[in-house]
């Protein structure tokens, strides 16, 4: 058997190690060190644990550079315990660990998000006397920015900027580093920093890649700083780097955002005249930018084109188009949009749903939407929250389909409600006059371990407010303050409308009061109700010097809490 010769693939690997594990003599433990690095250069590490389990077996002592590729095995497959013991075998047998030892148990500290003890290992490693190289930084960079701790990674990287050596090794950070870094700092939103640190890293003569200029432009498209992103763009170009496919996608994306379809249409050909093949994510994203621009005609055509030009359509392209299509208020041509998906072999998912069930309900065919609940089982899609709070808002919106949506809640077994779909149903009961169910639905909401928030005191004191009843409309605000849930405009106005109505004038100035002490800022319908008490009241002049002063500048309390929108109508 000639071992010298090696091993130069996976399964020629295994079939050596077969016939090395039976040869007599043994061979040394060097012929199994190489088959062990192959099978592992190879990521198939849970095959390195197998075989070196089979070499204790037969009583083949690991040397140092066996216990090394086993320790690494363990720790790209997340066992840091077992590379840990590891460890401690290599001390037993009076070995010491080197970096590349320290680095593998980083790599998987880093793997199981222990990034602060791969830190602290990290810092132990150089008072221990050993020294980092590039790949030990790098894999703890990585690791920390993955965890959106790019901060910490930038503070480390400073701190070997600022060595001179590591025992007489020169420190040299390298492309994929600072790369690391800039894309960490672009997706934390640290983008003036991630321009600072591009270019220290050309000040150091280190010369950007494709990676690193896509990363930055997709940061500066990020925060809207859409020419910086142009002028990397051009930078790129005149330097020789060719963008990729990655780069285009995001300037094209950052266009469709900014209403400039036509520009991204532009720069998508000139991507393809480079040579660079757009994929499907390029496609919707224009698809995507003519509907928010509501060129919906424009988005169709293109969409019939993708087809001619044989691209792929998937099933995020068909949501484009009939979530335009419902914006629009053509719910026809979106229904016949998913017919032509299913016929095609194209499989809805929950976000078709969702749209669909929207624009049915927008345009008040509930006994379609009906029919479509009963097509997710077709289908294999499970609704979601999101699911069936679009269905419960539009059965609450007809008097007729109040206690189907109530029925329907109620019924619900699949998912713990949410607090949103707690007010949808509330608001409903309370607009269709059955105030009653509402309240005990309200007083249930601690058994669902649920607390009410904004929206739901509002729509409460609203209901409570129509139907005449006053003071229980207003202990229920004092509840709510006491309760720590602070009241917005809405749930005011409301109050207030209530007792301009009931000419209570005096308990308008006393609400208003309050808002101003809340910082709370008036809106248009406010002033709306203080117009409408001037007007009736004949001693308003009395209450004028009552009214408080409202700062011009006042910070604006969200009128929307949890992502409900009360509407009073």
């Amino acid at each position: 058997m000639d071992i010298k010769l090696g091993c130069t693939n996976l399964l020629h690997a295994l079939q050596l190690f077969d016939r090395m594990i039976v040869a007599q003599p043994i061979p040394p433990i060097s012929s199994f060190n190489r088959v062990l690095g192959t099978v592992a250069k190879s990521m198939h590490f849970a095959q390195v644990i197998s075989l070196y389990k089979r070499m204790i077996t037969v009583e083949i002592l690991p040397d140092y550079i066996t216990l090394n590729i086993l320790l690494n095995g363990f720790c790209r497959m997340g066992h840091i315990g077992f590379g840990f013991s590891v460890l401690s075998t290599f001390l037993k047998r009076g070995y010491w660990p080197n970096t590349v030892t320290y680095t593998s148990l980083i790599k998987g500290l880093c793997l199981v998000d222990e990034v602060g003890e791969a830190v602290k290992l990290f810092e132990r490693m150089i008072e221990w006397g050993y020294t980092p190289n590039v790949i030990t930084y790098g894999t703890l960079v990585n690791g920390l920015c993955k965890t959106s701790k790019t901060q910490h990674a930038l503070e480390l990287h400073y701190k070997m900027i600022n060595r001179n050596d590591f025992f007489g090794v020169r420190w040299k950070p390298n492309v994929v580093l600072y790369g690391t870094l800039i894309d960490g700092l672009c997706k934390e939103g640290f983008v003036c920093k991630a321009k600072e640190l591009f270019s220290e890293m050309k000040g150091r003569g280190i010369s950007a890649d494709v990676i690193v200029y896509s990363s930055l432009i997709n940061g500066l498209c990020s925060v809207g700083s859409w020419e910086d992103a142009k002028a990397f763009f051009n930078e790129m170009l005149d330097t020789g780097v060719c963008p990729n496919a990655i780069t285009y996608n995001v300037l094209i994306n950052a266009l469709c955002k900014t209403g400039k379809s036509k520009e991204a249409n532009e720069l998508l050909e000139l991507m393809i005249q480079r040579g660079i093949q757009p994929d499907s994510f390029s496609y919707n994203t224009l698809l995507d930018g003519y509907c928010l621009e509501n060129k919906i005609n424009d988005a169709k055509e293109w969409f019939v084109s993708m087809g001619n030009k044989q691209i792929g359509i998937d099933v995020v392209s068909y949501n484009v188009i009939i979530n335009g299509l419902c914006k629009c208020g053509r719910i026809e041509e979106a229904m016949n949009l998913y017919k032509q998906m299913n016929h095609k072999g194209v499989s809805p998912n929950i976000i078709t749903f969702n749209t669909l069930f929207t624009g049915l309900f927008k345009k008040n065919k509930v006994e379609a939407a009906r029919t479509l609940l009963l097509e997710l089982k077709d289908h294999n899609v499970t609704a979601n929250s999101i699911t069936y709070k679009i269905i419960l808002e539009g059965l609450c919106k007809r008097e007729d389909c109040l206690m189907e949506a109530l029925e329907l809640f109620q019924n619900l077994k699949s998912f713990k409600p949410t607090i949103s779909m707690f007010n949808c149903i509330l608001d409903g009961l309370c607009k269709g006059g059955k105030l009653n169910i509402a309240s005990e639905l309200f007083h249930g909401l601690s058994k669902n371990n649920l607390v009410p928030n904004v929206v739901t005191y509002s729509i409460m004191i609203h209901g409570l407010c129509r139907n005449g009843e006053l003071e229980k409309a207003e202990n229920l605000f004092q509840e709510m303050e006491t309760l720590g849930c602070e009241p917005n405009v809405v749930t005011f106005n409301i109050l207030m409308r209530a007792f301009c109505h009931n000419k209570d004038f005096e308990k308008v100035v006393q609400l208003l009061q309050k808002m101003a002490k809340k910082h709370v800022s008036p809106d248009a319908s406010t002033m709306s109700i203080v117009v409408n008490l001037m007007s009736k009241d004949e001693k308003y002049d009395d209450l004028l010097h009552l009214f408080p002063t409202f700062p011009m500048n006042m910070p604006k309390k969200d009128y929307v809490s949890g992502g409900d929108k009360f509407l009073t109508s």
